[in-house]
């Protein structure tokens, strides 16, 4: 339920909404519009009647939720959310597109020193880059763990760019805290609850990333779980989905994102190197996904990707992200 107040309506009548909500037993959260305050009421609302809210001073109109998911929808918040990483990156709202680049897998500090280099001076905001890794077979490189975080936040302070990476378990928790500016939930994680409830408590931007093969509505709930617990600062990420074609490796649902971005009031960017797997095409695929409203893009950049540990065949090099970012400039 939504309660969407008068734009006279003063905060002495809000508050007095507030208390009389919390007294049936329900939560509220306060939502400041442009012109209005709204009124987010969570729990079970038939110990509220409708009819006697309406009424209240200074109560304009009671709406219903009707999605599954509460607080991410638009339903509940009209306005964009707009997340800020490490106080000068701004994902959503009027800002133009954020591109986070850097390689799949920590290597070495030197590599990920001069990755950090490049990409910084082609235009990127943000430098991404793996410490642990969740790979198909248990064969197949790793990551660094801790030592590789410590690396990407050493180049990332070198050259003065935020970092990410992605985080596996809630026992390290502590340790993304320390290194990284925004933490990363992989598609293998998505359904993690555990997980998402454990980053909901945390004051850290959050990319949540769109399981294979989950539905809309199964990645949006995943992302109402990290609001429920309390942090909205949440950027979700397109990154491909499963289906039947094998010649690429997953296939881009653009059709969803532009579907999210008119159902939700969060940020959401793609990631057209994990959809893609091939790097002739993530070019294509990063200006289709900006052309449908994405707020930004996550690409993997390597400075020899043909000795790359992991997902060389993604990756582009220093000269193809130049091209790249000159196609892209209308939109960042």
């Amino acid at each position: 339920m939504i309660i969407v107040m008068q734009n006279t309506a003063t905060k002495e009548m809000v508050d007095h909404i507030v208390k009389m909500v919390k007294e049936h037993g329900l939560k509220t959260e306060v939502m400041h519009g442009e012109s209005r305050v709204a009124i987010g009421v969570l729990g079970d609302r038939t110990k509220l009647e409708e009819g006697n809210v309406i009424r209240l001073p200074g109560v304009k109109e009671v709406l219903k939720v009707s999605k599954a998911y509460k607080k991410v929808s638009r339903e509940y918040k009209v306005d964009d959310t707009v997340v800020e990483v490490a106080g000068s990156v701004k994902f959503g709202g009027d800002n133009p597109a954020v591109i986070i680049a850097g390689p799949c897998t920590v290597e070495t500090q030197e590599q990920v020193i001069e990755i950090a280099h490049g990409v910084k001076k082609l235009g990127a905001q943000m430098l991404r880059g793996g410490a642990f890794k969740p790979r198909s077979s248990p064969y197949s490189f790793q990551g660094h763990g801790l030592d590789g975080l410590k690396m990407l936040k050493k180049a990332g302070q070198e050259v003065g760019l935020p970092v990410i990476s992605e985080i596996m378990s809630t026992d390290y928790l502590g340790d993304f805290m320390e290194h990284v500016d925004m933490l990363q939930i992989g598609a293998r994680n998505m359904q993690n609850f555990d997980l998402l409830k454990a980053v909901s408590k945390v004051k850290k931007p959050v990319l949540l990333k769109r399981g294979m093969s989950a539905t809309v509505e199964e990645f949006l709930l995943a992302a109402e779980y990290i609001l429920a617990g309390g942090n909205d600062q949440v950027v979700l990420c397109e990154r491909g989905i499963r289906t039947f074609e094998q010649s690429t490796r997953n296939i881009l649902d653009l059709n969803s994102l532009a579907l999210v971005k008119e159902i939700s009031h969060l940020p959401i960017i793609a990631d057209p190197s994990h959809a893609a797997g091939r790097y002739d095409i993530v070019p294509a695929l990063g200006l289709a996904g900006l052309a449908v409203g994405a707020d930004g893009l996550i690409i993997e950049v390597h400075n020899k990707p043909s000795e790359a540990l992991c997902d060389g065949k993604q990756s582009l090099t220093f000269e193809t992200l130049e091209k790249f970012m000159k196609q892209a400039k209308a939109f960042i």
